[in-house]
C-alpha cells in the first residue's frame, strides 16, 4: 500500500472536516480527537462535495439532502443515499497526515 502525505494534522480543525485533493481524486479529511478518517468527498446520492457538511457523531452529512456517511465504512447511516462512498486508509506520522488510496489486500 502506498501512503502520500496530504496535509499536517493541524489542518484539520478538531471534529470537523477538510477537502483536498490525492492525486486526482477527491477526499473528505475527518478529524475526530486523535483520529482522522478518509472518504471520497463526493456524495454518492447527488454529486456534492461531502466537505462541505457536518461531522456528527461518527458520520459526516452530506450538506444538500442530509445523507450520512460512516466515517470508517463509508455506508449511508439514513436516505436518500443508498450507495456507501469508498474509505481509504489513513496514517499519521508526527504532524503528517498521510493517505493511501489503494485498496487493502
Amino acid at each position: 500500500m502506498t501512503f502520500e502525505k496530504v496535509c499536517k494534522l493541524s489542518d484539520i480543525p478538531d471534529d470537523g472536516v477538510i477537502g483536498l485533493e490525492v492525486g486526482q481524486t477527491p477526499v473528505a479529511l475527518v478529524r475526530r480527537g486523535s483520529e482522522v478518517f478518509a472518504l471520497h468527498d463526493v456524495c454518492s446520492h447527488a454529486e456534492v462535495k461531502l466537505s462541505e457538511g457536518e461531522v456528527y457523531d461518527e458520520t459526516l452529512e452530506c450538506w444538500l439532502h442530509g445523507s450520512c456517511f460512516d466515517l470508517r465504512s463509508g455506508k449511508p447511516t439514513g436516505p436518500p443515499a443508498t450507495k456507501p462512498v469508498p474509505v481509504y486508509q489513513v496514517k499519521i506520522d508526527g504532524d503528517d497526515v498521510l493517505v493511501s488510496l489503494s485498496k487493502e489486500s
